[in-house]
């Protein structure tokens, strides 16, 4: 399977909300904090199986903008100041695709680290 290829990406600011559209018809809106907490970065992600870090804090961060990389991803700096995660076409995608199912997953280690998140 070759990597989906976006046809178009918006930053929604007052939504805070990022839109992906794929050649192959999929439109994905990720939030700029699900973005955040899942950036694909090592100091998120950390530098092997177990050593990701629970991201905390980041309801309010926007993106303040967003650099090509390559033909194959897009590096956003968020108002944070973090601007070290590539998002390739395929993790957007994927990240996407699973939305529902990793957003949970984020708001079950928050409440077990004892940081539960108020919708």
């Amino acid at each position: 399977m070759t990597a989906p290829i976006p046809t178009e990406i918006k930053l929604h600011q007052q939504s805070r909300i990022l839109e992906v559209a794929f050649e192959d018809g999929t439109r994905f809106e990720l939030p700029y904090e699900f973005l955040r907490v899942y950036s694909p970065s090592a100091e998120v992600r950390g530098h092997g199986p177990g050593q990701e870090v629970l991201q905390l804090g980041k309801r309010d961060v926007s993106i303040k903008e967003i650099r090509p990389v390559g033909n194959y991803g897009i590096c956003p700096t968020f108002s944070d100041g973090h601007n070290t995660g590539i998002y390739t076409f395929e993790y957007l995608y994927e990240l996407g695709a699973r939305r529902e199912q990793l957003w949970s997953e984020y708001l079950a280690r928050l409440a077990e680290a004892g940081h539960p998140r108020l919708h």
